[in-house]
């Protein structure tokens, strides 16, 4: 699904994207209602590497998940961290090209000075606006329909008042939507909305559990002119002590047999992957 059915269902109202990593991530979101995804960033290095969300994850690997996630589900608009684009200005501009061929949907390209960091960790530093504008214009440039969204993470950086102005900048030259990473507060949130809203570019909002930004539902985003809302760590995180628990009875007990409850029965799982679409399955 490309970029004009994201901006489609955007017109239509606020879009809600969980985050997965893979494609059993993204099945249990479409089962769940959802119609748009987010690839996140943190997401896939920690399941695909075992590592956190610190500028390791090449271009290629990336692109790989988005592709396999794609084709899981196909009736689904598939959104992909692009980090800063992986190098220069070509290099952001291959990175488009990469992933409309991968099926996403969109991407999100920020102004981090590589090595990047999760825009909730201590640590980041930004570029030249110049330079993280250069880099969004070549992705203008060599997408087709992809729904390109700029990212900034100038407000831990620099302040509020440049993120706000770097996202001006970045809807006046055409982007498709505007992210300013980590706002502090709801004042904040609220300040973006009415320092970008109107200006032609939805506005993006990153609710991270655990992270610095307030949880705000998606309904008090939308009055404060946020069109995308984005929950990359949701899945993950809920994941994490579920797993623990069953490991640490099967590890105890030497069998879960008495602790079945928590687990999804095995027709469940062998449904949500599709095994009824393959006759021979029986």
């Amino acid at each position: 699904m490309n970029g004009d059915h994201l901006r489609s269902r955007i017109d239509a109202g606020s879009v809600v994207a969980p985050g997965v990593w893979d494609p059993l991530s993204a099945l249990l979101s479409r089962e769940a209602g959802f119609d748009t995804v987010f690839v996140s960033g943190f997401a896939v290095a920690a399941s695909l590497l075992g590592e956190p969300d610190i500028g390791l994850l090449t271009q290629a690997e990336v692109a790989d998940t988005a592709r396999r996630i794609c084709l899981a589900v196909p009736d689904m608009a598939v959104i992909v961290d692009a980090d800063t684009g992986y190098g220069d200005e070509r290099s952001a501009a291959r990175t488009a090209a990469l992933w409309e061929q991968a099926g996403a949907a969109g991407l999100f390209l920020e102004d981090q000075v590589f090595p990047k960091r999760c825009g909730h960790l201590a640590g980041k530093d930004v570029v030249d606006t110049d330079d993280w504008l250069a880099k969004l214009s070549a992705v203008l440039g060599a997408r087709t329909r992809l729904h390109v969204t700029a990212r900034t993470d100038a407000r831990a950086v620099l302040g509020l008042a440049e993120a706000i102005e770097r996202g001006r900048m970045a809807a006046d030259i055409g982007v498709d939507a505007v992210f300013v990473e980590a706002p502090a507060s709801p004042d904040e949130f609220e300040a973006i909305g009415t320092a970008l809203g109107g200006r032609g570019a939805a506005l993006v909002a990153n609710m991270v559990e655990g992270g610095k930004s307030p949880l705000l539902s998606v309904d008090e985003l939308a009055q404060l002119g946020f069109g995308i809302v984005i929950n990359p760590l949701t899945a993950l995180l809920t994941m994490l002590p579920a797993v623990r628990a069953s490991l640490a009875e099967l590890r105890n007990a030497g069998t879960v047999r008495d602790r079945l409850e928590p687990l999804a029965a095995f027709d469940d799982l062998t449904a949500l992957v599709g095994l009824g679409r393959h006759p021979d399955s029986a």
